[in-house]
C-alpha cells in the first residue's frame, strides 16, 4: 500500500473506521461512499503524499473536512516525510472536532485551525493541498497568500482537470504536472508551481 509500514497501514485502517463512525453524526463524506472508504477516500488521499517533495517544512491543507487529504497525508508522512508539520484548515467546528480527535489519537504533528483560510495570517507553507474544494483558479487565489517561496501545490482533480488548467491559465502563471490517479483512470493529481497572477 504505497510503500508505507505495516504500522501506518493499520493506522490508516483505524482512521477509516473513525471516519465511518463519525460520518453517521457529522457529514464528513458522502453517505453513498461510506462502504468504499478505503478506495474512494483513503487511497485517493494517500497517493497525494506519495508525490509530495521530500523536504521538511509546513504542509497546509485547505478545507480539510474529514481529513482528506490532509490527515491521511499526515499519517503517511510519518513514514516518508517525518520532518513535515501539518496545518489543517476547516471552518466547520464539528469537522474540526473530528480532526482534533484524530490528531491526538495518532500523535500527529498537526495543528487544526477552525477558521476560513482567508482569515488566517500567511502560513509560509512548503506544500499546499486541497481536495474537492474549488476550481483551480479559486484554489490558487486561496492558497497563494499562504505559500512560501517555491511552494508545491497538490490538488486532486477529476475528469475536468484539463478544463480547469486552461481556465486558470487565463489568470495565473504556473506550471502543472498531471499525475495519474491510482483510484480513478479519469482523475489526476495536479502538482503545480505558481509564479503569480497575469
Amino acid at each position: 500500500m504505497l510503500g508505507v509500514s505495516r504500522e501506518t497501514e493499520h493506522r490508516l485502517l483505524r482512521f477509516a473506521d473513525l471516519l465511518g463512525h463519525w460520518t453517521r453524526r457529522v457529514n464528513l463524506v458522502a453517505p453513498s461512499t461510506v462502504d468504499h472508504l478505503w478506495e474512494r477516500h483513503i487511497l485517493d488521499s494517500a497517493q497525494v503524499c506519495a508525490i509530495a517533495p521530500r523536504t521538511a517544512g509546513l504542509w497546509l491543507d485547505i478545507g480539510s473536512g474529514g481529513g482528506l487529504p490532509g490527515l491521511v497525508c499526515a499519517l503517511v508522512a510519518q513514514d516518508i516525510l517525518p520532518d513535515t508539520r501539518f496545518a489543517l484548515v476547516e471552518s466547520d467546528r464539528r469537522k474540526c472536532a473530528f480532526l482534533s480527535t484524530c490528531a491526538r489519537e495518532f500523535g500527529l504533528d498537526a495543528s487544526i485551525h477552525a477558521a476560513r483560510i482567508e482569515d488566517l495570517p500567511p502560513q509560509g507553507a512548503l506544500i499546499v493541498s486541497a481536495r474537492a474544494l474549488a476550481p483551480l483558479t479559486r484554489l490558487f487565489a486561496l492558497a497563494q497568500p499562504h505559500a512560501g517561496p517555491a511552494a508545491t501545490f497538490l490538488f486532486p482533480k477529476g475528469v475536468r482537470h484539463t478544463t480547469e488548467i486552461a481556465e486558470a491559465q487565463e489568470t495565473w502563471r504556473f506550471t502543472a504536472t498531471a499525475h495519474a490517479s491510482i483510484t480513478d483512470p479519469a482523475a489526476r493529481i495536479l502538482e503545480c508551481h505558481l509564479q503569480g497572477r497575469i
